[in-house]
């Protein structure tokens, strides 16, 4: 009975130190390549305004084109399209689409362990401290979703702070 209990106990704490390892990972690498979430658009190479546009109808936000032969691929798996999305010049969310390829699943899975099926959205995802990463399989292509919940929370105070100075303008 006892070593019924000690290996469930073992097998539990590998099971929530492999997880905790997985969501490390994904927060220690925090974006796509050598863009991190959060970072300033100046520090991206290769990124070209494209619009301005109001996230949630409310924020202030800009789409940026990233193009630079430094993300043109994955390993052997092409990079169709990198675009990038900023709130104050920080950014937020990075949209990457590649070709449709096995690999990329399989490699998302051994660095960040297994993904949550969200049926919702026929999407897998990731969630880690600061971030959250989707992965979402078109007709076409393959399309990952980085998002940063700092930077995301920034809004949401911003927004907390218009509410009140119309409150206190009464």
């Amino acid at each position: 009975m006892k070593i019924k209990f000690l290996l469930s106990s073992l097998f539990f704490l590998i099971l929530i130190t492999s997880k905790a390892q997985d969501a490390f990972e994904l927060n220690r690498r925090n974006g796509f390549k050598d863009i991190k979430l959060g970072s300033s658009i100046d520090s991206v190479k290769g990124a070209i305004l494209k619009k301005e546009f109001k996230e949630k109808d409310e924020f202030e936000a800009k789409l940026y084109e990233v193009n630079h032969a430094d993300y043109k691929t994955i390993g052997e798996v092409d990079v169709k399209n990198l675009q990038l999305m900023t709130y104050k010049y920080l950014v937020y969310k990075i949209i990457v689409s590649t070709s449709k390829d096995p690999r990329v699943m399989k490699a998302l899975e051994k660095s960040y362990g297994k993904a949550t099926y969200v049926v919702r959205t026929t999407s897998y995802n990731w969630k880690a401290e600061n971030l959250s990463l989707t992965f979402r399989a078109h007709k076409n292509k393959i399309e990952l979703i980085y998002r940063s919940y700092p930077v995301l929370r920034k809004m949401a105070e911003d927004k907390g702070k218009k509410i009140e100075e119309i409150a206190e303008d009464f």
